[in-house]
């Protein structure tokens, strides 16, 4: 089946054309968009009211049988208000949680109008996880299609993804490192690119990406829809859709910083040399799937291998880890095979798993942004969830900024009866650091473990120890 033939047996007729209405008969309502707030949402909201099913929203015949097959009957929030807008090529600003379906939000407009269109759209996104991920998502829908695509990202082997450019896939996933890698090469060429997708926006720029996304939307065509995805909105990303975008429609479900409904929060106040005994606690109490973020690779790594001593199936991820030991934890954290997957930031948007019971903050983020995107990993798709903090006493300014984020007050948990220390627990970099002082390239020096005037060491080679100088 061919990808441009089969989709678009479609008359046309739409049910939002009231909405379409009102930006075609006044369009300084589209100029003075990111004002007037209140107008877009009232718009929007008698839009989602009218419209409880993907038939509402102007989707193809040929893709909502499919829609129908997978078992999706009813749209999100941010599908149903994205969807008619981004079908019609309009530019989009979407403002919403994680795990609300935002990848469905763009993937079927690109989907239709490719079909109709015959051009190339290019998906940007921060992590290699998440590029996986949107790459299976839209391969559920477009595979009956013959929908090809491309995924370009980091720790694999540029050879395959040459193979699948010059396929001339319909839709490229990409990490914007890995497609800088292969426009300095000349290996990809993006003239042909009329629909761009930048998800997960915020973290990109935490990430960095900021030159590299410069660079790219230098390299694609200016006359191109652009559609940019985010849950949070901070004034980087604003200056971005004004210098990028044509007179963008912002979708907002939650304003920023808005955490999922159905998932608790708690913290707990703890030092840090007993918060090993308190993760052993919890972890001892609750029985689910349990997702630990840490701060840093390396305390992933050290969490990890506490957490196994504990007798618990444990995997991390981290960007030590190579992206075949990455998909490896990740698929076995899905399958049940791991029950605590200890991650750090980086992957925090990467991970798109159902059923997850427990997130633990072992470490509190270093952006109060963060914090919503650690906790969406939980209560996804209407479930139940639960979220613990671990805050030491000098970190009660960064709960009070990632409150005055969320605008709700974290409930404070007495500390519980605390286990004692395993043998063999990890302790923490600053306890190892005291405990096995260094020096130089790992050597002890020459005139440590000897008197003055005994003889030198024979690995010493007969050099005198170093002299010692006092300044006067």
């Amino acid at each position: 089946m061919v990808f441009y033939d089969i989709l678009y047996s479609f008359t046309g007729s739409l049910s939002n054309r009231g909405f379409a209405f009102v930006f075609a008969e006044e369009p300084h309502f589209i100029y003075d968009i990111w004002c007037r707030r209140d107008f877009l949402k009232a718009v929007m909201q008698h839009h989602s009211q009218s419209s409880i099913t993907f038939h509402g929203l102007g989707i193809a015949p040929g893709l909502l049988q499919i829609l129908e097959k997978l078992h999706y009957t009813e749209p999100t929030p941010i599908q149903r208000q994205a969807i008619p807008i981004a079908i019609e090529g309009k530019d989009v600003v979407g403002i919403a949680q994680t795990g609300t379906g935002k990848t469905l939000a763009f993937g079927i407009p690109i989907i239709q109008r490719l079909a109709r269109e015959k051009g190339q759209g290019l998906v940007l996104l921060p992590t290699r996880e998440l590029a996986l991920q949107v790459d299976e998502e839209l391969h559920k829908i477009g595979h009956p299609l013959g929908l090809k695509t491309a995924v370009l990202i980091g720790g694999t082997s540029l050879r395959p993804q040459i193979t699948a450019i010059s396929r001339s896939p319909h839709v490229i996933i990409a990490t914007p490192g890995r497609l800088i890698d292969h426009l300095n090469q000349k290996t990809v060429r993006l003239e042909k690119v009329n629909i761009l997708v930048l998800d997960e926006a915020d973290r990109m720029l935490d990430m960095g990406f900021l030159p590299q996304i410069k660079k790219i939307l230098y390299a694609v065509p200016k006359e191109r829809q652009t559609m940019l995805f985010s849950a949070t909105l901070p004034s980087d990303i604003v200056a971005i859709a004004l210098h990028n975008m044509k007179l963008p429609i912002r979708v907002e479900i939650a304003p920023p910083g808005t955490t999922v409904e159905r998932v608790t929060q708690e913290i707990f106040i703890v030092r840090k040399d007993a918060k090993m005994r308190l993760l052993d606690k919890i972890l001892g109490e609750y029985n689910g799937s349990t997702l630990i973020f840490t701060r840093t690779k390396f305390g992933a790594k050290r969490v990890a291998r506490a957490v196994r001593a504990m007798e618990h199936n444990a995997a991390e991820i981290h960007s030590n880890r190579s992206l075949n030991q990455r998909r490896e934890a990740l698929d076995g954290f899905k399958s049940g095979k791991y029950r605590v997957l200890v991650a750090t930031d980086i992957a925090a948007r990467g991970i798109d798993v159902r059923g997850i019971e427990l997130v633990v903050n072992y470490d509190l983020p270093s952006q109060p942004g963060d914090y919503v995107h650690r906790i969406g990993r939980t209560a996804r798709a209407g479930a139940e969830g639960h979220a613990i903090s671990f805050v030491q006493p000098e970190e009660q300014r960064d709960i009070r900024e990632i409150e005055r984020l969320i605008r709700k007050n974290l409930r404070i948990s007495q500390l519980p009866e605390l286990p004692p220390a395993r043998t063999g627990e990890a302790v923490s970099p600053s306890t190892a650091s005291r405990a096995r002082p260094r020096y130089g390239y790992g050597r002890r020096p020459h005139h440590l473990g000897r008197e003055h005037g005994a003889p030198h060491h024979p690995r010493s080679f007969g050099r005198p120890p170093r002299p010692f100088y006092r300044f006067r």
